[in-house]
């Protein structure tokens, strides 16, 4: 078909509409600065790149075009950021690409019949949603910035622990003692925790942000977290309180928002990055030195791991445990020393499956371990 640059954009308001009623049917801020964030990344190419290099669009085209709006969708999202659910953020640019399939492709030309030969341009329709679709999105923006949570600086060593019980963003300083989280909606960033018997605690709550967060000497666990989603980003987890502390739990999460763990550095810790019974992204992680395993993606999860460098482990590098479903791929898994312990599945292991899990492992490399990549217990791994 060959679009006009005033059908384009027609035909892209019109379409975005479904995605906007979703996201405000959600009651997600960050869905409607996504769909804001979608129909101008579009329009700025149609107007830029589509109108003046193609004159002719073929059906196909659209995968191509899309494919390229969903990697600058991305990139402003992780730039601002915008702290959306990955896999809820990724379906939400989905059905605003397939409403515009179904749009351009059968709606569209069956209520305006002229629709191709006009190149996309609605007419009187095409005006309205010119003024309707921009007005419910600065409505839908408008209103999350009035709303949104209060933000908090912290100046200093602040003593703790700190509750947060309610919606709101915590910015900078020291807490000794740690600080515990029991509202949804929370945000700590550029926070520093110091001691307590868990660094950062998260209880029953859902769209947690920690970004950039460093926590050292935690006594328990240096991150956790319990039936809630969260997402952790670019944070640091060393210098345990003893040799029993864990880096970063997320555990009895099933049911909550998948959690996403990205971008972190975990040392010197009894076990890194650590699932049970939970939906968890564990991607782009630095995790070294551990004493007992790297990464476990366990009992009867279902997570990624992805893009991670597992150094210096003891005995496993990267293990699925225990009835999980796993997909793990794109990792370095470098020096998982032999466990003095003899016991063959902590032999230096670099990827395991243990215990009736499934493994889906591909595109791994595995340098200096000799353990391999091993399953036991009734557990399979494909390729």
């Amino acid at each position: 078909m060959s679009y006009t640059l005033k059908g384009r954009i027609e035909s892209r308001l019109v379409s975005a509409l479904p995605a906007l009623i979703v996201a405000f049917a959600i009651h997600r801020w960050w869905a409607v600065y996504l769909v804001a964030i979608m129909l101008a990344v579009g329009a700025a190419l149609d107007a830029t790149v589509y109108d003046r290099l193609i004159s002719y669009q073929p059906a196909w085209l659209a995968v191509p075009l899309g494919a390229l709006e969903l990697a600058l969708l991305y990139g402003i999202m992780r730039a601002i950021p915008i702290h959306a659910p990955l896999d809820a953020a990724l379906a939400l640019f989905a059905l605003a690409w397939l409403s515009a399939q179904l749009f351009a492709h059968a709606a569209l030309p069956r209520l305006q019949l002229t629709y191709a030969e006009a190149g996309g341009e609605l007419g009187r329709s095409g005006v309205l949603a010119a003024v309707l679709v921009p007005v419910l999105v600065f409505i839908g923006v408008g209103g999350a910035y009035a709303t949104r949570a209060p933000m908090i600086h912290l100046h200093g060593v602040v003593r703790g622990p700190i509750v947060v019980d309610r919606a709101e963003t915590l910015v900078g300083g020291t807490v000794r003692g740690g600080i515990v989280i029991r509202s949804s909606h929370v945000t700590l960033r550029h926070v520093t925790t110091v001691g307590g018997v868990n660094g950062i605690d998260v209880e029953n709550a859902t769209h947690v942000m920690l970004d950039h967060v460093r926590v050292l000497r935690a006594e328990t666990d240096g991150i956790h977290v319990r039936n809630s989603g969260v997402m952790v980003e670019h944070c640091m987890v060393a210098d345990p309180a003893g040799p029993w502390v864990q880096g970063i739990d997320i555990s009895y999460s099933i049911g909550r928002p998948t959690s996403m763990v990205s971008g972190c550095t975990v040392a010197g810790v009894r076990e890194g990055i650590v699932t049970h019974s939970a939906e968890v992204n564990v991607m782009d992680n630095h995790v070294l030195d551990t004493t007992l395993r790297g990464i476990v993606l366990g009992e009867m999860s279902m997570d990624m791991a992805s893009g991670n460098d597992v150094e210096s482990a003891q005995g496993v590098g990267i293990l699925c445990l225990d009835h999980s479903m796993c997909q793990i791929d794109h990792n370095v898994v470098a020096g998982t020393k032999v466990d003095p312990s003899g016991d063959p599945a902590r032999a230096g292991v670099a990827i395991e499956a243990q215990y009736y899990a499934q493994a889906a492992v591909g595109h791994n490399t595995v340098i200096a371990s000799p353990g391999g990549t091993k399953q036991y217990s009734s557990s399979t791994i494909t390729r």
